[in-house]
């Protein structure tokens, strides 16, 4: 897979920046692309600059799409409690944002195509986020499939594949992965509240500190 330009969704987060680092170590030239959306934990895209930086990405976008309009998520509506109970496997969390990934990947897609690239890469996985509907891998199947038939590049036989490596890792695979990889987990972001510092108690930070803890690195979990 080596000589292809590959679009990494960089949220600014560890499973994202893992991505982009494995299509990089693939020998990819990588793109790539972040997302200002109205989300309360904008400092992610701090993360997502640095990461970029890093990892020596040869372009590195932020796109304006402001899904915080209309709300409908406790990541976009400032008036809902972040929950901090833990994951309910059986529920999908307040903390899912309607069509986000849909929006994404389409914008993905697009910069894909005009920049000649045959993947994005996504950081998605739904092992730890079974309650999203968007990081399954049904739902990727589908899009994989609308992709081929919405794009000219799709229509002449060049699709644009999406890769989603660690969407059937645990959190311990994908930080031991990371950990490899040289990423400096410190400079990621996945806290979903907007504190200077990680919470530790949103889900998010719950799931990334088990798993540090789980491989002896509790100098990385959040600091409360």
């Amino acid at each position: 897979m080596g000589n292809l330009t590959t679009i990494a969704l960089l949220s600014g987060g560890l499973d994202s920046a893992t991505a982009a680092a494995l299509a990089k170590e693939s020998g990819h030239k990588v793109i790539g692309l972040s997302f200002n959306y109205g989300q309360r934990h904008r400092r992610e895209l701090i993360a997502a600059t640095n990461i970029a930086k890093h990892l020596e990405l040869i372009e590195h976008q932020i796109i304006n799409v402001n899904l915080a309009a209309w709300g409908g998520s406790s990541l976009t509506d400032m008036s809902q409690s972040l929950p901090d109970k833990g994951v309910v496997e059986t529920t999908i969390p307040s903390t899912y944002v309607p069509g986000r990934n849909t929006v994404f990947i389409a914008i993905g897609l697009s910069l894909a195509e005009a920049r000649n690239a045959q993947n994005v890469v996504l950081g998605i996985n739904a092992m730890d986020y079974s309650g999203y509907p968007d990081c399954r891998p049904d739902y990727l199947e589908a899009f994989q499939n609308l992709a081929n038939l919405s794009s000219k590049a799709g229509r002449l036989g060049e699709k644009i594949n999406l890769w989603a490596p660690l969407i059937k890792w645990k959190k311990v695979k994908i930080i031991k992965e990371a950990l490899r990889l040289n990423i400096p987990i410190e400079s990621t972001w996945s806290c979903y509240s907007d504190m200077k510092s990680a919470c530790g108690i949103c889900d998010s930070c719950r799931i990334r500190d088990a798993a540090l803890k789980e491989i002896g690195r509790s100098d990385l979990c959040s600091k409360k």
